[in-house]
Order: structure tokens, then sequence, then C-alpha cells
């Protein structure tokens, strides 16, 4: 009995001390450092490792479709030298910025089409990439024709916000000669977009009728390879350009779950619903022929990102890749916002973990 006494006693003058203390101005500094202390520590830490290696980062795993806690399509590419961002979904920017990884260092944004779940954030990775950053430039943005529109566009929307935060904060933290897109209208008959010698990006085109060109991207440094699918049926192209590459990440739809989202769609009257649901089908490949794309052009690992529609418990998770052991038993993994991949140089290994 006296020890509970003393338990409690002791809570009360904690929270006597608590009370008071927090109302101290050097007690709430003294807390006020160790928050911002430990965000500005933990800048880019968890992306950066000792030795050499290109890194896949999903920063965004779900298709236009609702899918809580899972932002649309992004995966980042990173080197030790290098940052490219493929696609710029709603809530992915959100999610690097939550990582704690410094967008300063972004090389480019690269868009594989004009879809509006590829594209969303791109003003919020403008600023971010901008303001008190290391961008030394207007953001190089690649992408198909039509991508001049989009950044044209956004200039415009935001030209008075880029004025008022270089007038408030002045040229050091905002300079007004970086702000803005520098596009490129990237050409298939000349496909390599980067090659500094280390790492290459190769564009390639894949199957998203009407989308065209829809685009994939390949990253090829030092010996390791990535190849992004993004938006694509089953496509022989993108075969024949993932060929031997290490990791590929595949946009998956399963016609299951989509098929029956239509048929109930349909049931209860709302038959635009029940054609979106049947239209969307045409041009995403469902986890098993990404599997037999994997397979035919033999990549060491597979993973599932832009999921149609993105599962969230563990019996959906289930549902959505019913069949894939079927046609690929090893080595493919089921994304979520956060899986990293990791391939060091001079190495086979592929390393996958979740950056949270």
């Amino acid at each position: 009995m006296k020890k509970v006494y003393y338990f409690l006693i002791a809570a009360i003058l904690i929270l006597i001390i608590s009370f008071f203390g927090i109302r101290n101005t050097s007690v709430q500094n003294f807390l006020i450092d160790l928050i911002f202390e430990s965000q500005l520590n933990n800048q880019d830490k968890r992306i950066t490792f000792e030795g050499d290696y290109i890194i896949g980062l999903v920063c965004g795993s779900r298709g236009p479709l609702p899918g809580e806690g899972r932002a649309e399509p992004c995966i980042m590419i990173k080197t030790p030298e290098h940052m490219f961002v493929v696609d710029t979904g709603d809530g992915s920017r959100q999610n690097l910025i939550n990582w704690g990884i410094d967008l300063g260092n972004l090389d480019a944004v690269l868009f594989t089409h004009l879809h509006s779940d590829h594209i969303s954030d791109l003003a919020d990775f403008h600023l971010y990439s901008w303001i008190a950053q290391n961008r030394g430039e207007k953001l190089p943005v690649y992408g198909p024709r039509g991508t001049q529109l989009v950044t044209g566009g956004i200039s415009r929307a935001y030209e008075l916000d880029m004025e008022y935060r270089t007038l408030h904060h002045g040229e050091d933290v905002a300079p007004s000669d970086v702000a803005g897109f520098n596009t490129t209208i990237i050409d298939l008959d000349n496909p390599v977009i980067f090659d500094d010698k280390k790492l290459k990006i190769t564009a390639f085109e894949v199957d998203h009728p009407p989308v065209e060109p829809s685009l994939g991207f390949r990253f090829d440094y030092k010996g390791r390879s990535i190849v992004i699918s993004g938006d694509t049926d089953y496509s022989t192209n993108l075969i024949a350009q993932a060929k031997d590459a290490d990791l590929l990440f595949h946009d998956a739809l399963s016609y299951k779950m989509i098929g029956r989202a239509e048929e109930l769609s349909d049931n209860i009257q709302l038959p635009q619903l029940s054609r979106i649901f049947y239209d969307i089908q045409e041009y995403h490949a469902s986890p098993i022929e990404a599997a037999q794309a994997a397979n035919e052009a033999n990549v060491k690992e597979l993973i599932f990102y832009h999921l149609i529609p993105a599962p969230q418990s563990f019996i959906a998770k289930i549902l959505f890749v019913e069949g894939v052991n079927d046609v690929r038993p090893d080595n493919w993994t089921l994304a979520d916002d956060g899986t990293m991949a990791i391939l060091p140089v001079n190495s086979k290994e592929i390393n996958i973990t979740n950056i949270d």
C-alpha cells in the first residue's frame, strides 16, 4: 500500500514540476531546441549509406483511387551523387518531407506521362527544392510532349507566389533566377536523357493508350540497374528494355477486385463509375502479367507499385497478389509508401526494407 502511495505522490510531483516547468522560458527553449535538432539531424540519414549504391524509394504506391496512408505514384532514384524523382503524385512530396529528405539535392523530375495522379505535386516539389535549398538552376523536368503545358501552367499559376516569396525572403533565400522550370521534351529517337558516365537514364515507350507516348525509364549505375514501368499494360517493349535488370518497379491492377467494383457500381446504378472501372482494366497490367513480364525480362527483383485498388488490409493484399506465386514464386514485393531497395555497387545484393 505504501508503494502505491509513494508512486502517487511522485506522479503528482512530476505533474506539478512539468506544469510549472513548461512555463519557464529556458525550459521551453530547451524543448524547442530538441525538436528542431532532431528534425535537422534526421536530414537524409535514412537514405544515406556507407559505400556506393543506387536506391529506389517508393514515395507513392497507389493509383488514383483512394488508399488511406498511401500517396499517388512517385519513385525516387538516388546514388551518392544523384537524386531523381519519377512522377510526383499527390502526397508524395509530403512523404519525402516527413522522411527528412532534402529536396535541394534534386537533379530533376521525370514524368512517365501526364495523367493527373502523376503530376499533381510538381508545384510543391518546385517550392521545396527552391526556398533555402541547394538548387542552383531552374528545376529540370523531363517528360513526353505536352510537359511544357504542365510546367508553363504551374509557372503562370504560381507567378505571384514566387514573386512574393522573393520579395519577402530576399534573393539569398529565394533566388528569382532559379524559380521556375527548365523543361525538356523527351525524344524517343534519342532516348538517353542523362549520362555522366556514372549514371545513365534511358527513356522508352510502354502501352497505355490513349496516352501516347507513355514512358518508362531505365537507370544504369556502375553495373546495377533499376527499371520503372510507369503506367502500362503487358508490354513487350518494357520486357526488352528491362532485360537482365536488377530491379523492376511495375504498376499493377487487380482485375478481380476492379471487376467486382465495376459490377457493384452497376448494381447500385452508378453507371459512370462502373464505366470507369471497366475502362481502367484496358491499360494496366495485372500483378500476374507484371510477374510474367519480369520473368521474361529476367529481372532479379520485382516490386509492384501504382496499386489499383491500393490494398489496405492483410486480406486485401492476399487477394491483390492472388496467382503471383504460381508465376513467380520468389523475388517480388508488394510496395507500401517507403518501400526501399538498396543496390550496392560491386555486388549482386538487393536489400529491400522500409524507410519507416
